[in-house]
């Protein structure tokens, strides 16, 4: 194999691959192996037809792209290495070439990692981290606490309020006329959860059970059955049974049924210690997104279309394997929400963006500042993950290869770029 490099504008590069006559010759060879059991011809049993024949009768390109498809994969693998070049695309491929007795010649277009020029990246403004709670912030959690634990009640004193749990019958109609999907019996429904029509909830407020009510409401325009987009319908509603949430008392023994403490004021001091926590992780995080944000947008790169692309495609991919581990397949899933694959792929491109933004700069900024993950580091987090995954190290390093070693460093210089720009900047 012999490999020529050409430098294209905008961060491209094309990669020019000759392989010999003679590897050529074995892959055509290879080809009619695989096919000679399909090809009869008449004097001759199936299986039996000599290559020549073959080529005779329909052509010596007859076996030319499988030949092809045989010699590319392993060309290009082998350019890859020669080339030097930091390749972050998949390759556009063109055979320029393909001849009995003469070279196979390819052509494989990548995009090559952009070089970027860092603007100003240390004292860049963050806001201050503030962990401070409110006493509001407290009884509110305590109070979704109590809503967890409330006992659902029967009501017979009163009428329909908001945000009781009703059980009714109803039929809607338009024009006069019952409608196909539009009839329930002993259908739950919680008042205020917005799950009906807009407009047909807030009006079963004030409702006495076992009396009929009829509830005007408006489809809208957006409403998935067709024939009932922005049509005036009346539903004939009979609420059968009201429900009530009837919370718990909020005193110690609330909070130890609840929780391991033994009294309200400890569960209450828990909570807020919590919350505490939480505020000093969402600040923490909310001041990594401002730094590596002012720093992608202070430096300088070229992004190529096809480094856009491939991410775009990598993307679609995982999604593609989460959706097929939950039993979905992707023909279904464009089937249920009427997307497509080019309309994805269009729509992942902004976040495709962002992602190479992202990494590009801060691995600049790992390399400008000389960030670099000892074996020692790895070995700490790789312990980390073993501990996680409920193994032991060396098996855990048995799995990894060096290739995933490597990719495990980046990741973790690139997490310590993040670290430097947050320690680095000035708070405000």
């Amino acid at each position: 194999m012999s490999l020529q490099v050409e430098k294209l504008e905008k961060n491209m590069a094309k990669l020019t691959i000759e392989v010999s006559a003679s590897d050529l010759e074995k892959a055509l060879q290879s080809a009619y192996m695989k096919q000679k059991n399909k090809i009869s011809l008449p004097g001759f049993r199936k299986g039996k037809v000599p290559r020549q024949m073959i080529e005779k009768m329909y052509g010596a390109e007859i076996f030319y792209d499988d030949a092809a498809n045989e010699l590319i994969p392993k060309a290009y693998a082998d350019a890859y290495d020669e080339c030097e070049l930091e390749i972050v695309s998949r390759p556009d491929i063109n055979v320029v070439q393909i001849e009995k007795g003469k070279p196979f010649i390819f052509t494989a277009e990548v995009a090559v990692k952009p070089e970027v020029t860092l603007g100003e990246y240390k004292g860049l403004e963050v806001e201050k981290i503030s962990t401070r709670v409110t006493q509001k912030e407290i009884d509110a959690k305590v109070q979704e606490e109590a809503e967890k634990n409330a006992r659902t009640v029967t009501v017979e004193d009163r009428p329909v309020q908001d945000g009781d749990e009703v059980i009714l019958d109803f039929e809607g109609f338009v024009d006069g006329v019952a409608f196909e999907g539009g009839k329930g019996e002993n259908y739950p429904l919680t008042i205020g959860s917005g799950s009906f029509i807009p407009g047909f909830e807030e009006q079963l407020v004030g409702v006495e059970a076992e009396k009929e009510v009829e509830v005007n409401v408006t489809f809208p325009e957006e409403y998935h059955a067709e024939d009932l987009k922005g049509k005036e319908a009346v539903f004939k509603c009979t609420v059968h049974e009201i429900k009530a949430k009837e919370l718990p008392e909020i005193d110690d023994e609330f909070a130890a049924e609840v929780s391991e403490f033994d009294t309200l004021e400890e569960y209450k001091a828990d909570i807020k210690a919590k919350i505490k926590e939480q505020k000093a992780a969402e600040g923490k995080t909310k001041q990594e997104d401002s730094v590596v944000e002012q720093a992608v947008k202070n430096a300088e790169y070229e992004i190529p279309d096809a480094m856009i692309e491939t991410q775009a495609m990598q993307m679609a991919d995982d999604f593609a394997q989460r959706i097929q581990s939950q039993g979905l397949t992707m023909e279904q899933y464009f089937q249920f929400t009427g997307m497509t694959a080019e309309k994805m792929l269009e729509e992942l491109r902004p976040q495709a963006v962002k992602r190479i933004e992202t990494r590009l700069v801060l691995e600049a900024i790992a390399k400008a500042e000389n960030i670099e993950i000892s074996d020692e580091k790895l070995d700490e987090e790789l312990a980390k993950m073993a501990e996680q995954y409920k193994m032991e190290v060396e098996k855990l390093k048995e799995f990894m290869g060096e290739n995933e070693k490597k990719q495990m460093k980046e990741d973790m210089a690139v997490q310590e770029a993040v670290t430097f720009l947050v320690e680095n900047a000035v708070e405000k």
